[in-house]
């Protein structure tokens, strides 16, 4: 390959790179409502509007990520980004998903702590953007994965376990289950399957993965020495980052066991950011960077957001490349069969709790909600566009029942 052509190709990555870059953070300005409607951000971005992947690549992607521990709204973004632009691409969409809520919740640790914004109408309207979104999401992807009987009875048991069982592992068992299911009733051969470009080396993905386990190991021995602070903090970020299965909300707890015993952070300090991280778009794991920047400022704020999402980085880059030998296998396919109709019916338990229940409280609610689905969907109006409505409406909705 002459000089000319290798530098078109470097140009062709970078402009690649750039432009993951630019689309996640309008994404991570924009996305507001936790995890699951991240996924309907995410679909009507990357898959309908530029359909960077077809619709079932994005749902076994989305799966894998569910299986894995970490923010699964953020792995399946990192997994768009390899796939497009490799390894830096990976990052460029992890950076431009997180920045916007990382420089948010560091400014509330600096400014607006003890603001009780979470009340404000503006942030009510942008709930109400994420009950449209999710709305959306169910619609188009229970049109292609949840379709025909038994796919829709595996959706509806699986949104019945999920609202029946609502803690941290019940989604492992709804997708372990679902999976077996699927490996029963769908035993064909899908040889239409279109293939994921990774383009990531297996020997990187192994790496990856290896350096996940030995992180994980030797970093609390390293913490125990007791000979730096911020060894100790890296070290209590990324074993929450490892550990927690069922998305942001779970990571909660494990962070408050972690910190506050310690004595870094007072209950109070700690539970002052809960309603910022609620209001703020992008990963709800962002909330590390509000206590970083309390326990350090800007310094501390980077070094426990880069700790708490490291372990998702490690485990998507190193299961991307099997991931796709593996899902063409016909045992495989079938699971993946019952697993993405699981998925449908986890969002549609999610739509209704907690996103419906926490959102919807009268009939003005229900209306609002109900015209910016009709812009989304029958419209076409963009993400964007709707977010800004859906604040709007949710600010002058507060001024009226003020008077």
């Amino acid at each position: 390959m002459d000089a000319a052509a290798v530098q078109k190709k470097k140009t062709e990555r970078l402009r690649a790179v750039m432009e993951v870059l630019a689309v996640s953070t309008k994404l991570g300005f924009t996305s507001f409502g936790g995890p699951v409607a991240h996924l309907g951000y995410f679909h009507n971005e990357y898959i309908k509007r530029r359909q960077w992947m077809d619709d079932r690549s994005y749902a076994d992607l989305v799966a894998l990520c569910q299986f894995l521990p970490g923010p699964a709204s953020s792995q399946v973004g990192i997994g768009i980004g390899v796939m497009r632009a490799g390894l830096l691409g990976g990052i460029a969409a992890w950076i431009g998903f997180t920045l916007p809520s990382l420089i948010a919740l560091v400014l509330f640790a600096y400014l607006l702590h003890g603001f009780d914004i979470a009340q404000a109408g503006w942030i009510h309207g942008l709930k109400l953007v994420a009950v449209a979104i999710v709305a959306q999401a169910v619609l188009s992807m229970g049109q292609k994965l949840a379709s025909g009987r038994s796919r829709a009875t595996i959706a509806i048991l699986a949104m019945a376990v999920a609202l029946l069982w609502p803690t941290a592992w019940s989604q492992i068992i709804i997708m372990i289950l679902s999976a077996i299911a699927g490996m029963m009733l769908y035993k064909a051969n899908d040889s239409e399957l279109p293939a994921i470009r990774v383009p990531v080396r297996r020997s990187t993905a192994t790496g990856s993965l290896i350096l996940f386990v030995v992180l994980l190991i030797l970093l609390p021995v390293l913490a125990s020495s007791g000979s730096s602070h911020w060894l100790s903090v890296f070290d209590s970020f990324y074993r929450s980052g490892s550990l927690v299965f069922g998305g942001g909300h779970v990571v909660l707890p494990l962070l408050e066991r972690e910190i506050v015993p310690a004595g870094w952070l007072s209950k109070g300090e700690f539970l002052a950011g809960y309603g910022a991280a609620q209001a703020v778009p992008g990963p709800l794991f962002t909330f590390a960077a509000y206590l970083g920047a309390l326990m350090g400022g800007w310094f501390g704020a980077v070094v426990a957001t880069l700790s708490i999402f490291l372990p998702a980085f490690l485990l998507v880059v190193g299961a991307l490349p099997f991931w796709d030998m593996l899902r063409k296998r016909p045992g495989i396919q079938g699971a993946l069969a019952g697993v993405n109709a699981a998925v449908v019916g986890i969002l549609i338990a999610a739509l209704y709790s907690p996103i419906w229940t926490s959102t919807i409280l009268d009939g003005t609610d229900f209306a609002m909600a109900a015209i910016l689905f009709a812009c989304l969907a029958f419209w076409k109006a963009p993400p964007w566009l709707v977010v800004i409505i859906g604040a709007l409406g949710g600010w002058l909705v507060s001024l009226f029942q003020a008077v």
